[in-house]
């Protein structure tokens, strides 16, 4: 039995089940979106659950001696101290531990000093080190189990991390680096095969391709103004940035009606150095990072895609907000549709990636334009009323968080505060209005230097307990939090006293 996060990197889940079934090992899937569900499952299911760790792992966890201390110190220090003895004999006792107890007062100190060191760095901040499946795939590359399949959900849990701004550019480099020599690997022994060549063959590539989501399935405009590098770095929310978007077009040198309509319909003589030609452009509008290295899967002669595609499809459907069961349906779909078996799933998710990319560009606009990002001192504020259009895709976490990003990284650009430039970014969105609670996310600030440490978990648990806030801290991801409405001010009076 292994139990998943329906709402994050869940390409792992794949991979496990690819493993599996290799083994011809009978297993139980629970999809779990926070930790209530977890301990429900884990309560269901505990005769089948084992956790399989090596004794020598490094699991960066501080060791108990820096983090508790035993009672027993404590006792026998406040006994000596309050021992009844006759007065000579306590001149004599202390003569002779004065020494001893100066040594363990020193010792104290330091190990309470080491202790807040240690607690600061492992409690304050959540950040994200290697992909869940590029660690799965890794254990059956030992196992000589890895299969193609396997090594592509690898790649899409990795460009996963980076489309959703977890890792850093060089851990996302870095860890290409691995995967394409992989990817080498493979298609070398795949070169002899007899199905190389078949309508149902897969091969990976690796390739520097375009910063524009899902343009390949999209027409190249709509990428243009619904990418969020692009859309921030032209400012197309304002009648300038629009201005731009057509100098950059016109300097191209393509026809607005190509670029309007489906990328598989433009002429082929302007696709073949299309990228060359974005790229050129693209340097002289500021625009240095449009190129990135990435990988793309080929099914037979037809289909071909990039990790990217798979990752904001498989998040669409992850949380689609059109009810069709129970919550855990979606996480089926999603699931289902890395199947390449299932490229009608795939495609239905990218339908409704297009839709979400949508809804975040226009309410990114919205909240510059109508001002609604604003400085609470130690970070920026940001809250969606209810009637906002598309505010129920943003009571999901990953639209929130996505939206959030894209949010801070317009902001920076539009803004000529510079501190404001360098403040984390709190957003707030309407969950239940039934139940008068609302969503919030916290992001790190939009630097070039950013490691990508989040420190609002701990923050949201200090603030709600300073205040006796209503919140429940169900995700995984500490820095979201759900907030009963009428507790948000104090909650947030309190943020700013503490982050101050």
């Amino acid at each position: 039995m292994f139990v998943s996060d329906c709402r994050r990197d869940f390409y792992d889940v794949i991979v496990n089940q690819a493993l599996f079934q290799c083994d011809h090992v009978q297993y139980t899937l629970v999809p779990v979106s926070g930790w209530q569900e977890l301990e429900t499952a884990f309560l269901e299911h505990k005769d089948q659950i084992k956790l399989l760790i090596k004794q020598d792992d490094d699991l960066d966890v501080p060791a108990y001696d820096d983090i508790f201390r035993d009672e027993e110190d404590e006792e026998e220090d406040s006994e000596n101290e309050s021992d009844g003895s006759e007065p000579s004999e306590k001149r004599r006792r202390f003569e002779e531990d004065v020494i001893e107890r100066t040594m363990k007062r020193r010792q104290r100190r330091e190990w309470e000093a080491r202790r807040r060191e240690i607690l600061f760095d492992y409690e304050q901040y959540e950040y994200h080190g290697t992909s869940s499946a590029m660690v799965m795939f890794d254990l059956a590359w030992i196992m000589s189990k890895d299969l193609n399949d396997m090594l592509w959900w690898a790649i899409v849990g990795l460009t996963d991390q980076w489309v959703q701004d977890k890792i850093t550019q060089m851990k996302y480099v870095t860890d290409i680096g691995i995967l394409q020599r992989h990817v080498s690997r493979h298609n070398h022994r795949n070169e002899d095969e007899e199905n190389s060549l078949s309508i149902d063959c897969m091969r990976i590539a690796f390739e520097y391709d375009l910063r524009l989501a899902l343009y390949q399935h999209w027409s190249l405009y709509e990428s243009l103004c619904n990418t969020s590098y692009t859309s921030a770095s032209l400012k197309l929310w304002s009648v300038q940035g629009q201005k731009r978007l057509q100098e950059f077009l016109a300097d191209m040198g393509l026809p607005l009606k190509q670029v309007k309509q489906k990328f598989n319909s433009m002429d082929m003589s302007l696709k073949e150095n299309l990228r060359e030609m974005i790229e050129e452009s693209a340097n002289k509008f500021g625009m240095k990072d449009l190129r990135v290295q990435t990988f793309s899967i080929h099914f037979g002669f037809k289909n071909k895609f990039s990790a990217s595609d798979i990752v904001y499809a498989t998040v669409s459907l992850m949380e689609n907000v059109e009810k069709e069961g129970p919550e855990t349906t979606n996480f089926i779909k999603a699931l289902d549709s890395l199947s390449r078996g299932n490229l009608d799933k795939l495609h239905q998710g990218l339908d409704l990636a297009k839709k979400q990319l949508r809804a975040i560009q226009q309410t990114v606009a919205s909240c510059i334009c109508t001002n609604l990002v604003i400085s609470q001192g130690p970070f920026l504020y940001c809250s969606l009323m209810e009637g906002t259009p598309d505010v129920k895709l943003f009571s999901k976490p990953v639209s929130l968080c996505l939206l959030s990003k894209y949010l801070l990284k317009s902001f920076v650009c539009s803004t000529k505060n510079k501190r404001c430039k360098l403040l984390p970014l709190i957003m707030a969105a309407p969950m239940d209005v039934e139940q008068g609670t609302v969503i919030m996310v916290g992001i790190p600030p939009e630097t070039e230097s950013s490691d990508k440490k989040n420190f609002f978990g701990r923050a949201f648990e200090k603030a709600a307990d300073s205040t006796n806030s209503r919140t429940l801290h169900n995700h995984f991801d500490m820095s979201i939090i759900e907030l009963k409405t009428e507790d948000r001010s104090k909650f947030l009076d309190a943020l700013i006293s503490l982050l101050s």
